[in-house]
């Protein structure tokens, strides 16, 4: 290997690495927070999934505390949208799940604000496309099953400030996925991959999970402008067994520690 591709990968490698540091897990009662107003119910991060579709569970009242759409033109706390990929560095794949436009036969999904009227879970749901049918762990070097990640990516308003932050859950395509007439094309879905450097660039990493048990955060929205959230007293601070367990932070370093491996291995092998 030349020494222009070493360090080309190595600064690729390190790019990576500060990404994947911001991604990391608060977990509490089967739900992940996320840097944002919507809070991820399912799925949990390391899951195996596969069958005819994937589902995506959003909470986007933030448990209560927003209320649905319309807002009120001068509300200080807002979803603006929220859209989904599912993208991996290793199988180079970066598939539309919803950018706020349904596609034809719901091959990418519309609006997800939008989504059961009146309620306040979202459940996203996404036909599989073709070139993931399958069953088990990728078979043969140019698989596109395999590790992936399943990208949040939420424009709010939060207490009068906008924000725009990018929250990746990393699951596994291994579990079966059979044939069928109908699945989407995987071409028609494909976008090209942002460097770990555009996403650095592009969303705001410094926004903490919010509103997890002990987050002090307070929720101005313009029904409620004397400072509180509707959900009457403060919470209690988290203890010991709330938050980030050992095992959801087993979890969330290996999804970061594959996802920071996968990537140079590929830049490895990729890199001219």
């Amino acid at each position: 290997m030349t020494l222009p591709k070493l360090l080309h990968t190595a600064l690729l490698f390190t790019a990576a690495s500060r990404l994947a540091s911001a991604f990391n897990f608060t977990v509490a009662n089967g739900q992940i927070y996320t840097p944002g107003l919507a809070i991820l119910n399912a799925p949990q991060p390391g899951t195996p999934l596969g069958g005819e579709l994937i589902e995506v569970s959003l909470d986007v009242s933030t448990n209560g505390r927003l209320a649905l759409p319309p807002y009120p033109s001068d509300s200080p706390s807002q979803i603006h949208n929220i859209t989904i990929f599912l993208y991996s560095y290793i199988t180079g794949r970066n598939f539309t799940i919803s950018n706020g436009t349904a596609s034809a036969n719901n091959a990418s999904l519309g609006e997800i604000m939008l989504q059961e009227p009146g309620s306040t879970v979202k459940h996203v749901k996404w036909l599989w496309p073709d070139c993931l049918v399958g069953d088990g762990q990728p078979k043969t070097p140019d698989s596109d099953r395999g590790a992936y990640n399943i990208s949040i990516r939420q424009s709010f308003r939060l207490n009068g400030e906008d924000h725009y932050t990018i929250f990746d859950v990393p699951i596994s395509v291994t579990n079966s996925i059979e044939e069928r007439s109908d699945r989407p094309s995987c071409g028609a879905l494909d976008n090209a991959l942002w460097t770990p450097e555009d996403i650095l660039e592009s969303a705001d990493f410094d926004v903490p999970a919010l509103f997890a048990p002990g987050d002090s955060t307070v929720l101005q929205t313009s029904e409620n402008t004397n400072g509180q959230d509707g959900l009457g007293p403060a919470k209690p601070p988290a203890g010991s067994g709330q938050g980030l367990g050992s095992g959801a932070s087993s979890l969330a370093d290996k999804g970061r520690m594959s996802w920071v491996l996968g990537l140079g291995m590929v830049a490895a092998m990729l890199l001219p």
